[in-house]
């Protein structure tokens, strides 16, 4: 690729565009396509709460270990090969839930396609890196905005693709897109034979001494568990909010994976927005404040009056993970080093994801045990007001080094 000036976005790169965008497509189709058909699969797979709970809580758990582990595949073979492995898993994790008839095999298909899917993640920005250096910008922002179609779609289709041609297939029909992405990616392999990722292409990894320090930085603390915020929230509704509105305001399945996808496609907006907004204003506290007003308000909505006006409860609490995006803009803005940027967030990534698997899996527990979902729902609240402590620190304009240089001083 060459290394002055910018070109035509499709010049010598059409494969490498098509490529990013196929896979962008199949990062989150699977996090949304079951939750809205349940009852469909109930008929041939048990599903009670914990089980429904702990598949919930596989997408974050996946990302977070296999997030970190994806590094070192680069270190034995090129981006390109191991994005298409990444796919072929992918593929396979999807055909193994669309087969299966016990609840550990859709468990383990479920874990295979997150898993693969976890390693996209990871790839996706240094392969836009590579191919794109003079288009960084203008590439993470078509990817993202792919990412965020192919989470809200699948839940919007879901049940009548269930209705018509069964669960299994609506569930596995996903499987097309893996194949389709691998296509761009085996050409490129087969024409350009890329190598194994280079020194200076190497997928960053926060330094052990530097993660160690980062523990001791109290805005490092807040950044994370806001981000777990963020987590816990997103992927308990992602596992639980068909079954949430239908149980309590008795929405239809078809219009159950509606509002899922309503809920989806609030992340579009704040993914565009938020960024651009937390570089200009003096206060991000007021966007925090906010992210956290809009879960509350559509939480207690569900609870105190969920059969009016469901759509905007469901509208609300899909805008409240705008602290997503407004985490990830922090971590720069928090540090003013580049080391400490990817220390940062390894730190607040990693711990984030990990606590957020917990929320599916105790959404699941208390709905079991108290078989209503007021409780479950007043948990999530609990985790929402953690977020206005931690946001109070954040909001702080403290760097990250500064914090661990008083450290050492003391």
């Amino acid at each position: 690729m060459p290394d002055s000036g910018p070109m035509p976005l499709w010049r010598g790169r059409a494969l490498a565009v098509l490529g990013i965008l196929l896979v962008a497509v199949n990062l989150r189709s699977a996090v949304t396509a079951l939750s809205p058909i349940v009852s469909e699969i109930r008929v041939d797979v048990p599903l009670g709460s914990v089980a429904l709970g702990i598949l919930g809580m596989l997408p974050p758990v996946c990302f977070a270990v296999f997030g970190i582990v994806a590094p070192l595949f680069t270190r034995k073979a090129s981006l390109e090969a191991v994005m298409t492995i990444a796919l072929v898993v992918i593929l396979a994790g999807h055909l193994m839930r669309a087969a299966a008839g016990s609840l550990p095999m859709l468990i383990i298909g479920s874990g295979v396609t997150f898993a693969g899917m976890a390693v996209g993640n990871v790839l996706l920005p240094p392969l836009v890196k590579r191919y794109f250096p003079d288009r960084v910008g203008l590439m993470t922002s078509l990817y993202a905005t792919v990412l965020a179609v192919s989470t809200l779609v699948p839940p919007l289709i879901a049940v009548p693709v269930a209705d018509s041609l069964g669960w299994r297939f609506s569930v596995g029909m996903w499987a097309v897109f893996s194949v389709l992405a691998a296509i761009p990616w085996l050409a490129i392999l087969v024409v350009h034979k890329p190598r194994h990722t280079q020194a200076g292409e190497s997928i960053e990894e926060a330094d052990a001494a530097e993660l160690k320090r980062i523990w001791h930085a109290p805005t490092a603390w807040a950044l994370a568990i806001l981000f777990a915020v963020s987590s816990v929230n997103a992927y308990a509704m992602f596992a639980w909010l068909p079954e949430i509105l239908h149980d309590t305001a008795g929405v239809h399945p078809a219009g159950a994976g509606a509002l899922l996808s309503l809920y989806a496609a609030m992340g579009m907006p704040a993914g565009l927005l938020i960024p651009v907004l937390a570089t200009r204003m003096k206060n991000i506290g007021i966007l925090i404040y906010v992210g956290i007003g809009c879960f509350l308000a559509g939480y207690l909505g569900l609870i105190l009056v969920p059969m009016v006006g469901t759509w905007f409860w469901v509208l609300l609490a899909g805008s409240g993970p705008l602290v997503f995006p407004l985490c990830l803009v922090l971590i720069n803005l928090r540090t003013r080093t580049h080391h400490s940027a990817v220390a940062l967030s390894g730190f607040v990534q990693g711990l984030g994801y990990t606590l957020g698997a917990v929320g599916p899996l105790l959404v699941g527990v208390l709905h079991e045990v108290t078989g209503g979902w007021m409780w479950p729902l007043v948990f999530l609240i609990a985790t929402v007001l953690a977020g206005v402590f931690a946001g109070a620190v954040v909001a702080r304009p403290r760097m990250v080094e500064d914090q661990l240089a008083q450290g050492a001083v003391r």
